[in-house]
C-alpha cells in the first residue's frame, strides 16, 4: 500500500498514482483547454484552411501586432470577435488575425474593448 500522488492526500491505494476521487479529478481536468475543442471539427474544414491560408497570404506571414515572421505552428489564427459570441464572423477574414503565439496568448487575454477598437486605445 502508498498514499495517492496528489499532494497533501492521505488516502492510501493499492495499485495506480491517484485515489479515485484525485484520479477522476485529473482525467476532467486533461479534457479541458485553451483552444475550444467543440470547435475543432470546423478547424478541419476545407472552407477554415482556405480563410487561413488567406489570412497568411495577406499579412505575409508576419505577427500583426508584433511583427515577427511566423511559419508553421508558430502562425496562429484569432479570431477577433470569439466563435462563441459570434458564430456569424468565424469564416469573415476581416475577423481573424494573424499571431505569434506570444502575442496571441496576450490578446486572448484583453478586454473585449480592446480588441474591437484597437487604434482608439493606442
Amino acid at each position: 500500500m502508498k498514499y495517492c500522488g496528489f499532494d497533501g492526500c492521505q488516502v492510501k491505494i493499492e495499485r495506480g498514482t491517484y485515489c479515485k476521487e484525485h484520479a477522476l479529478r485529473r482525467k476532467n481536468k486533461a479534457k479541458k483547454s485553451a483552444y475550444h475543442h467543440e470547435n475543432k471539427p470546423f478547424y478541419r474544414t476545407q472552407a477554415w484552411r482556405d480563410v487561413s491560408d488567406f489570412v497568411y497570404e495577406r499579412e505575409g506571414g508576419c505577427c500583426q501586432r508584433c511583427g515577427r515572421f511566423v511559419f508553421g505552428r508558430q502562425a496562429h489564427r484569432h479570431h477577433v470577435v470569439p466563435i462563441k459570441k459570434n458564430d456569424m464572423l468565424k469564416l469573415d477574414p476581416n475577423n481573424i488575425r494573424l499571431l505569434c503565439p506570444t502575442c496571441h496568448v496576450i490578446e486572448e487575454n484583453e478586454t473585449d474593448e480592446k480588441k474591437v477598437f484597437p487604434s482608439y486605445f493606442d
